[in-house]
């Protein structure tokens, strides 16, 4: 019920589909004054989702960041880092993505002596999932670069960040590591993630990465449109639609 109330959710808030609808039906009523008015809406939607400038400021308003900074001498048992930084090719073998950040930011935790053990969340979430499991995979690409086995565990069940929480508790409780732990995970991620894990009794401090949006100031181009805005709004709404279902849930 979870999976399905998060999809249908996902589908009617997701801004190019609104664009989608209101086109659709301005060409079904264009003989009559309303599908102009339809038009003009999917015109003012599509301008709307695809400048720089609401973006930004809806991402800095739901953005987490990191909160280490305010004890930077405090060490922690174990970092967790949450997947969807690796996927496989078509060969089945593995990679990394766009959210590799994740990674590299729960390395430098066990690298700087911040965090004693790593712990790599993520098992595969795709519908019909292959052998590829993204934590056995990360877990052999942090020994490549010189982790040691003993420092790094590795959670290869999760398919979503729910489950990430829950099987992260498991393998914590059993290696006897105590809280607070180190989450790891992108900055529009974080919101969500960090109130899942705190409903499953867990406590975490956010360390906040793959950020989609800089510090940078107001440019007259954030009111121009860029293709690629529309598309971060898919992160957003998934985040928002996936907050709200495990809030009320």
């Amino acid at each position: 019920m979870y999976f399905i109330l998060s999809k249908v959710l996902f589908f009617i808030l997701v801004p190019l589909n609104w664009v989608f609808v209101l086109f659709i039906i301005a060409i079904i009523k264009r003989r009559k004054p309303v599908g102009r008015r339809f038009a003009f809406a999917g015109v003012i939607v599509l301008y709307v989702f695809t400048i720089p400038l609401f973006f930004k400021g809806f991402a800095r308003l739901w953005d987490v960041d990191s909160a280490t900074s305010k004890n930077n001498n405090k060490k922690y048992s174990c970092v967790i880092v949450l997947g969807g930084f690796a996927g496989s090719d078509a060969d089945g073998n593995g990679r990394f993505t766009w959210a590799a950040d994740r990674f590299i930011t729960g390395m430098q935790q066990v690298k700087t002596g911040k965090a004693a053990h790593i712990l790599i969340s993520g098992g595969n979430g795709s519908l019909i999932p292959g052998k590829f499991r993204e934590a056995r995979w990360a877990k052999q690409q942090l020994m490549q670069l010189g982790l040691a086995d003993s420092l790094i565990l590795a959670e290869e069940r999760s398919r979503n960040t729910l489950e990430n929480a829950e099987f992260s508790k498991i393998v914590l409780d059993s290696n006897q590591l105590k809280p607070p732990y180190l989450l790891a995970t992108s900055a529009f991620h974080m919101r969500r993630a960090k109130m899942i894990f705190n409903k499953k009794g867990m406590d975490v401090v956010p360390i906040s990465c793959s950020y989609l949006i800089g510090n940078d100031s107001f440019h007259l181009t954030d009111l121009l449109p860029q293709a690629d805005v529309i598309g971060h709004w898919d992160f957003y709404t998934k985040e928002v639609v996936g907050y709200l279902v495990n809030y009320f849930g």
